[in-house]
């Protein structure tokens, strides 16, 4: 069965946690709260809010803890994924996170200067599927 895919558009409820496997492996996680805009009557007024858990690897997670902070209008794409536990007290317990395939600020209500990264980290981005050579531009 194929991965459920998801975008996402909101604000980083605090700064990027950044940590690392034992095995080296860079690892960002963070919170992205969205708000829906709603109509009502003649206006709009704000929804009910949603808190997403993102979890990001490798390069683009330096990436992200380096370039955002609390607050900061974010839109990430990612995989879903479902994860169950059973706490010491017996209680089942699940989430619904996303696995991030892409992460990067909203220019909608700001300005950001890209900078590439070094070939290096880029290469490290994912296993498979990267290209050794330099862009055309």
């Amino acid at each position: 069965m194929p991965d459920t895919y998801t975008s996402i558009v909101g604000n980083l409820t605090e700064d990027p946690e950044l940590r690392y496997t034992p095995s080296g492996a860079p690892v960002a996680n963070f919170r992205v709260a969205v708000t829906p805009r709603v109509k009502d009557g003649d206006g709009w007024k704000d929804g009910e809010t949603s808190f997403f858990q993102v979890t990001a690897w490798r390069s683009l997670a330096e990436n992200v803890a380096e370039s955002l902070t609390k607050g900061a209008r974010v839109m990430v794409y990612g995989r879903l994924t479902q994860r169950s536990w059973e706490t010491p007290e017996g209680e089942k317990r699940s989430v619904v996170e996303v696995q991030a395939e892409e992460v990067g600020p909203s220019l909608r209500w700001a300005t950001a200067k890209p900078e590439r990264t070094s070939a290096k980290a880029a290469a490290g981005a994912s296993k498979g599927g990267q290209f050794n050579d330099e862009p055309p531009f």
